[in-house]
């Protein structure tokens, strides 16, 4: 009696256990397409981005950043296929192992101790492929996300058009800020000589009446204006020489615009000149294949 206990014990065991490794095959093998899934989602995803490449053209710095993604693509590839090979591997050999234990618990021949021993072996190996391929599902999952975040044809497009305005926008306001600076240098210039003026014209107002009673008075006052005379010459000269260089710029984009509008000019009547033998070659054309089909339909009667 207490050996019939022990033989279905361990038929009991033993069928577990097969279950138990039949599970873990149908999961290891449905991983495995979950991983060729995701392979094939990242290989669309690449093949449509090289077809927006080839379509559309993209920045230097992106095709730069997508080069490695795409080396790394590679070897994850060729990790993948290891993997899969081994997991393959792994998966016959499991099923030739279900297969001889089913064979062998069917005739009694295996010792509950031995079914144990099998167990745990074929645990610590579902468990290792378990984490060689979740190790590869991490590995794909970190690809298609540095993929996602390569921007698009659009996205560049949006950067540029950006970075066009603000460019335009620092380009105003530098403009204005040198008008700006502009204007405070002339009036400093002009405030300048206000003070001085006012000065000169406090000293002469109080000291006109001693100074002009005493002949080296009236000496010194000369001297002293024939001095404020060369400063505001001086000072004309400067300003002089500044009104001649704004006057050479200014007749030299005065120039430059009348060449541009000539230049103008001329592409606008040579396209113009295009446009009207466009019109004749194509006038010409249509004249041309009414004659073939005329002539062709003579000589089919």
């Amino acid at each position: 009696m207490g050996n019939e206990d022990s033989s279905e014990e361990v038929c009991s065991s033993s069928g577990d256990m097969v279950t138990n490794l039949k599970a873990s095959i149908r999961e290891l093998s449905g991983k495995v397409r979950e991983q060729n899934q995701r392979k094939c989602d990242v290989r669309d995803k690449l093949q449509q981005l090289r077809e927006r490449i080839n379509a559309e053209g993209v920045d230097v710095s992106v095709q730069e950043e997508l080069i490695p993604l795409l080396r790394s693509l590679k070897e994850l590839e060729k990790h993948e296929s290891e993997v899969r090979s081994k997991c393959d591997a792994k998966r016959s050999a499991l099923e030739d192992a279900v297969c001889d234990l089913e064979e062998r618990v069917a005739k009694g021949e295996i010792p509950e101790e031995d079914l144990d021993v099998l167990l745990v072996e074929s645990l610590d190996h579902l468990t290792s492929a378990k984490k060689e391929l979740a190790a590869t599902l991490r590995e794909i999952v970190s690809l298609k996300r540095q993929i996602d975040d390569v921007p698009c044809q659009s996205e560049l497009l949006q950067y540029e058009r950006r970075f066009s305005e603000l460019n335009v926008c620092i380009q105003e306001k530098l403009q204005q800020t040198r008008k700006l600076y502009g204007t405070y240098n002339a009036l400093l210039e002009i405030k300048d000589l206000m003070l001085k003026e006012i000065s000169l014209l406090n000293s002469i107002g109080s000291q006109f009446q001693d100074v002009i009673g005493t002949p080296g008075g009236r000496v010194k006052l000369i001297d002293s204006m024939e001095g404020v005379m060369k400063g505001i010459q001086q000072k004309l000269g400067k300003v002089q020489l500044g009104l001649q260089e704004e006057q050479r710029r200014c007749d030299a984009s005065t120039e430059k615009y009348t060449a541009a509008a000539a230049e103008q000019r001329k592409c606008y009547t040579v396209l113009r000149a295009f446009q009207e033998e466009c019109t004749r070659n194509d006038r010409l054309r249509s004249q041309l294949s009414a004659i073939s089909n005329t002539t062709g339909s003579k000589q089919g009667m």
